[in-house]
C-alpha cells in the first residue's frame, strides 16, 4: 500500500540499489531482498546510480570490513543526501548502536529483521536518528531461505546459517547466531525455483554448511545427494566447508556425480597443532593432511582452495615457518591469505601476545608469493587438456570469461551464443591474466 501511495504522490518508479560487503551467503540474501522490492513495484539500479533508498549489506569479519560499510554510506550521503539509507547484515547485528551513529543512516537491521526491510520503511524521509531494528543474537531461532539471481551466471543458494563452533577469533557465532537450516525438501524446492529461472550452475553457500541438518536432524550428504536429482541443474560447486566435516564419504560422492564439480574450498587457518589449539579448531593438520591427500587420491584435478590465517596471537617465526612448510608440501591450488584481525568481545581481543603488523604483513607476502607459484603451477597441469566451460554473460574490452569444472578461468572474443552455456574447449595456453587462451571443440 505505501509503494502505491508514494508512487501517486512522486509520479515515477521508486528505485533501490544494494551494496554488498563480503561473502557469497550476503550476496544471496542482497539478492532475495532485491526481488522483494521488485515484486512491490521498485526499480532496482546499480549502487553508483541515484536511488531513493540504498541497503548496504555489511560484514564484520575484519577491522577492514566494518571500515568499508562507513565508506559505502559516506559515498551514498555524497551521491544522494536525501536518500533513505538502510544497514542490515552481520555489523548491523554486531554493533546496530555504532551503525546507526554513522551520518546519513536512517535504519539498521540485524539478523532477525534484515528480510523485513520492507515492512519496516514506511516512509522514505531522512531520520533525525537512525531507527534499531534488532535482538539479542541467542534469540534468533528463525531460518530465512536465500538464492541469488539477475546478476551472474551461476546462483548463490543458502543452504545453512549461523555457527554453533568457538574459535576464539571469529565474531560470526555473534553476527549470524546458532547454526540452522530448512529441511531437504524445502532446500530442492529452492533450487528447482532456481532452475526455473534459467541457472545452469549453483554453489552452495551458508556460514558452516557442513554442519547442515543439525537443525532438522538431516546431514549435508542427505542434501548433497537430493540435489544432485534436480533437473536442470547442471553444475553445482560446495564453497567452504570445514575440513573436519569434509567425510571421505562426501569426497566420494563428488568424485562419481556428474554434477557436483572437483572444486573444494577448506579452511585451515594455520598448519601448526599448537596454534590451531588455541585457536579452538575441531581439526589437526594430520586431518587437513588426509583430506587434501584423499581429494588427490580420487580427483586428481580437482581445485583446492585453502583459508589461512597470519598473525594470530601468539604466532612465532617458528609457527609461521611450520605453517609455510605445511602449505608448501600440500597439493593445494590456491591460498585466500587473512591478515589477523582483533574483532571486540572474542577471546583474542584480550590476549597480550600480538604480533606486530609489519611482520603481519611480511607473513602474508611470503604466503601471497607460494599461492601464486602454486596457482600457476595447477593451471600449468592443465595445458593441452580438454575441459567443459559455463561463459559468463559480462563482457570485458570485447572479451569474455568462464570458468571450467575445476575452476580455471578461460577467455575468448565475446559471443552472446555462448552466454550461460557448457561448452568443450581445448585449454592452449596460460596469459598475462592468469586466465586460459581457449579453442572452442
Amino acid at each position: 500500500m505505501f509503494y502505491e501511495q508514494r508512487l501517486r504522490m512522486t509520479d515515477k518508479k521508486l528505485k533501490i540499489a544494494l551494496h554488498t560487503l563480503g561473502c557469497k551467503l550476503n550476496f544471496s540474501e542482497s539478492s532475495t531482498i532485491a526481488r522483494q522490492f521488485e515484486t512491490q513495484g521498485y526499480e532496482r539500479v546499480p549502487f553508483t546510480e541515484k536511488a531513493d533508498i540504498y541497503v548496504v549489506n555489511s560484514c564484520t569479519v575484519t577491522q577492514n570490513a566494518d571500515k568499508k560499510c562507513r565508506q559505502a554510506v559516506r559515498k551514498i550521503y555524497k551521491q544522494n543526501p536525501d536518500a533513505f539509507v538502510a544497514v542490515v547484515g552481520c555489523y548491523a547485528q554486531v554493533d546496530g548502536e555504532a551503525v546507526a551513529t554513522i551520518p546519513g543512516v536512517d535504519a539498521v537491521f540485524g539478523v532477525n529483521d534484515k528480510f523485513k526491510l520492507l515492512e519496516f520503511v514506511d516512509n522514505l524521509e531522512k531520520n533525525k536518528e537512525a531507527k534499531l531494528y534488532s535482538c539479542e543474537i541467542d534469540d534468533v531461532e528463525h531460518f530465512d531461505a536465500a538464492f541469488s539471481s539477475g546478476d551472474r551466471t551461476r546462483s548463490f543458494l543458502k543452504v545453512q546459517d549461523g555457527c554453533d563452533y568457538a574459535c576464539t577469533y571469529c565474531i560470526i557465532p555473534k553476527a549470524r547466531g546458532k547454526s540452522r537450516n530448512n529441511d531437504i525438501v524445502h532446500t530442492i524446492a529452492q533450487a528447482q525455483e532456481v532452475a526455473k529461472l534459467g541457472y545452469k550452475e549453483i554453489v552452495l553457500t551458508g556460514v558452516n554448511i557442513g554442519d547442515f541438518g543439525r537443525s532438522t536432524g538431516e546431514n549435508f550428504i542427505d542434501l548433497i545427494e537430493a540435489l544432485d536429482q534436480v533437473e536442470g541443474i547442471e553444475r553445482y560447486r560446495i564453497s567452504s566447508i570445514e575440513p573436519n566435516l569434509l567425510s571421505h564419504s562426501i569426497i566420494e560422492f563428488v568424485a562419481q556425480s556428474k554434477r557436483f564439480l572437483p572444486h573444494f574450498h577448506i579452511p585451515l587457518q594455520s598448519g601448526n597443532d599448537q596454534i590451531l589449539a588455541k585457536m579452538k579448531r575441531r581439526y589437526n593438520r594430520t586431518l587437513f593432511a588426509d583430506r587434501i591427500q584423499k581429494i588427490k587420491q580420487t580427483l586428481p584435478n580437482a581445485f583446492i582452495g585453502v583459508d589461512v590465517i597470519v598473525g594470530f596471537p601468539g604466532e612465532s617465526d617458528a609457527d609461521f615457518l611450520d605453517t609455510y612448510n605445511f602449505l608448501e608440501s600440500l597439493e593445494v591450488s590456491f591460498l585466500h591469505v587473512f591478515s589477523y584481525s582483533d574483532r571486540p568481545n572474542t577471546p583474542t581481543a584480550s590476549m597480550t601476545d600480538k604480533v606486530y603488523k609489519q611482520e603481519i604483513a611480511r607473513r602474508s607476502k611470503k604466503l601471497h608469493e607460494l599461492s601464486e607459484i602454486k596457482h600457476r603451477y595447477f593451471y600449468s597441469q592443465n595445458i593441452g587438456k580438454e575441459e567443459t566451460v559455463l561463459f559468463e554473460a559480462q563482457q570485458n574490452k570485447g572479451f569474455m570469461h568462464g570458468f571450467t569444472s575445476n575452476y580455471l578461468k578461460v577467455e575468448c572474443a565475446y559471443d552472446e551464443k555462448l552466454v550461460n552455456r557448457l561448452a568443450k574447449v581445448h585449454l592452449l595456453s596460460i596469459k598475462e591474466n592468469s586466465s586460459f587462451e581457449i579453442k572452442l571443440v
